[in-house]
């Protein structure tokens, strides 16, 4: 027997894909969002802005978010919060050395967050952040705390396992984030970042940082007796 929405759909048609438009405006509305946010920052989006690039009205926007700032906190939780239950869950079902993993996680972390729109949330908070206590600290609580639990949880894993030396953990987990940092701003903003006569290979750069880290971190082979 057909569904009632199948036959809602043939009924009336129009009213049907008036309300699958509706169904998608949030979607549309985040996209929107990011995209402006990333462009011109959060202080200078406005929200009518956000509304016609997304094809709607601001009276619209508000019926799904009731300000600018409940709008930038659906975006970062769409593009980036909201994606630590699957990393941490491919954490738990990792298999390889936790060598094998760092190298994963920070190909990933490029392929997935990094050479995406949403790498440039990242830079919007560094220099926004100051003038918008509540959203840095939403940013902390959501992504930077989150983010570094899992890094902590991969050294400390190599540790547990005799494969990384015995490193302080809370300072380790930097010499992967600082390569990430640094090609995020390569990405947004790069004319402070190169001398114009060179450029850089992401994923080749990627490789490098985690030998060099995994260099420092991993336990020295033992020696034949």
């Amino acid at each position: 027997m057909p569904s009632p929405r199948f036959l809602k759909d043939k009924l009336c048609p129009v009213s049907a894909k008036r309300e699958r438009r509706k169904e998608a405006r949030p979607g549309e509305l985040l996209e929107a969002a990011l995209d402006l946010f990333v462009e011109k920052g959060f202080a200078a989006t406005r929200s009518e802005e956000v509304a016609a690039r997304a094809g709607v009205s601001k009276g619209t926007l508000f019926l799904y978010f009731q300000s600018k700032e409940e709008l930038f906190k659906a975006v970062v939780i769409e593009n980036l919060a909201g994606r630590f239950t699957e990393w941490n869950q491919e954490f738990d079902e990792y298999e390889g050395t936790t060598a094998d993993m760092l190298r994963y996680c920070m190909r990933i972390w490029w392929e997935r967050v990094g050479a995406t729109k949403a790498s440039g949330l990242t830079k919007l908070m560094m220099s926004e952040g100051r003038n918008f206590p509540e959203l840095a600290e939403f940013y902390r609580r959501e992504v930077v705390q989150p983010g570094h639990e899992l890094l902590r949880r991969i050294v400390q894993r190599g540790i547990d396992r005799g494969e990384f030396a015995p490193v302080e953990v809370d300072l380790a987990i930097y010499t992967v984030i600082a390569p990430m940092i640094f090609l995020m701003l390569t990405k947004h903003s790069p004319a402070i970042c190169f001398d114009h006569t060179s450029a850089i290979d992401p994923e080749k750069y990627l490789a490098l940082q985690a030998e060099t880290v995994l260099h420092g971190l991993c336990m020295p082979p033992k020696a034949a007796a």
